[in-house]
């Protein structure tokens, strides 16, 4: 790529001249850290649910590929290609969603995946950056013509979302998408008597969750009272850290991660850490944030509504996700069965978030106008010329 001519006009060219390199990098390094923490948290659980040691691996290489070709892709969108491809992704996940509902794989009370011969799919995970760019041109491009308010149209849109999530349940993702939501809102332009009136309805949902969904309840009162409820794999992840220290044990030398059940999954940062250490992990911890300061000082220079609405929604979905991982992990907060970014198994969410980085780099791409030569506005021996 470095090869590339600064005169080339080809589109590989100009997308390699105007992509944020800097970002792409940094996903890159995510993606690295994905494929050596499954070699190392991988094996332990495939022997332990008797499956071949090399099962996840193997998986999740093919996701990874499938990831970087992903991000490569989108990343080459223009803002019209953009904006399809999210109103074409939120109907296809809406409808899917609402299959898993009678078709769906039931995994410990939800029914949030499909079936597939090679892996399962989770619709909902490609509703969270579809929906956030069909929010963003909803709200900078929809006129009130029709006498219907852009916000209107939106939270009708996000009304589906929310019975179809609560039925499967899904809370977590549910509190997802509501930040998201309100992030673009409140960038938006939204009076704050509504931005008040948005977190006292969001502490009501909360509670209301607390004493609809007994999970819910079950893992928040886990994490109030450390005596009660089953505490395994967060004291097992607490002293995953413990025991890698500073440096870490060294690749391959950890052991407490072999007694974690989800050490490939919701954990993996607990290996990150009894492996490698915290200076790896605040170097990961540090990645995460670079590439969310970065896009939002770039949208600090951005004119189009529509770009500022849509990657903000993006890269907040982004960093949230990556926040609740690991402040779950640390127990920081109560747990959620929420991956971390490229770096935890899955094939749902590694294409999920390809999608939303690869479209994020699509957005945030210098964008070159060509100024129009409007004949009426050049001197009359130039018009002349032209005729």
């Amino acid at each position: 790529m470095a090869s590339i001519s600064r005169i080339d006009n080809s589109k590989l060219g100009s997308w390699w001249r105007n992509i944020d390199h800097w970002t792409l990098g940094s996903v890159g390094l995510l993606i690295g850290f994905g494929y050596i923490l499954m070699l190392a948290a991988s094996p332990a659980v495939a022997q332990r649910i008797g499956a071949s040691r090399d099962m996840f691996i193997f998986k999740q290489v093919m996701f990874l590929s499938l990831a970087t070709f992903i991000i490569l892709v989108s990343s080459m969108l223009s803002t019209t290609g953009v904006k399809r491809l999210a109103l074409i992704g939120t109907i296809i996940s809406i409808l899917a969603t609402a299959y898993t509902l009678v078709h769906g794989m039931d995994i410990k009370g939800a029914r949030r995946w499909i079936a597939l011969p090679i892996m399962s799919i989770q619709p909902s995970e490609f509703l969270k950056p579809c929906y956030a760019i069909l929010t963003g041109w909803i709200l900078s491009r929809w006129n009130n013509r029709y006498y219907i308010p852009s916000f209107v149209i939106v939270l009708a849109l996000f009304g589906i979302i929310l019975v179809l999530l609560k039925s499967q349940p899904d809370i977590g993702m549910l509190a997802v998408i509501t930040v998201v939501l309100f992030t673009q809102l409140f960038i938006n332009g939204l009076n704050m008597f509504w931005v008040l009136s948005a977190f006292g309805s969001m502490i009501a949902a909360f509670i209301g969750a607390y004493t609809v969904f007994p999970h819910v309840q079950s893992r928040v009162e886990r994490f109030i009272h450390p005596n009660i409820g089953d505490h395994y794999q967060i004291d097992t992840a607490l002293r995953a850290f413990g025991n890698g220290g500073l440096m870490g044990r060294g690749p391959g030398e950890g052991r407490v991660k072999d007694l974690l059940p989800d050490a490939h999954a919701d954990f993996v940062f607990a290996v990150a850490g009894e492996e490698y250490g915290m200076i790896v992990c605040m170097f990961i911890i540090a990645i995460f944030c670079f590439i969310v300061v970065r896009t939002l000082l770039k949208l600090i220079k951005e004119d189009d509504p529509f770009i500022i609405l849509s990657a903000s929604g993006l890269i907040t979905g982004f960093g949230l996700q990556a926040f609740i991982n690991m402040g779950s992990t640390l127990h920081l907060i109560p747990t959620k069965g929420m991956t971390l970014p490229f770096i935890s198994y899955g094939g749902s969410s590694a294409i999920s978030i390809a999608l939303t980085l690869g479209t994020l780099l699509a957005l945030t791409r210098k964008r070159i106008e060509t100024p129009k030569f409007r004949q009426n506005n050049l001197p009359f021996s130039k018009r002349n010329l032209m005729q």
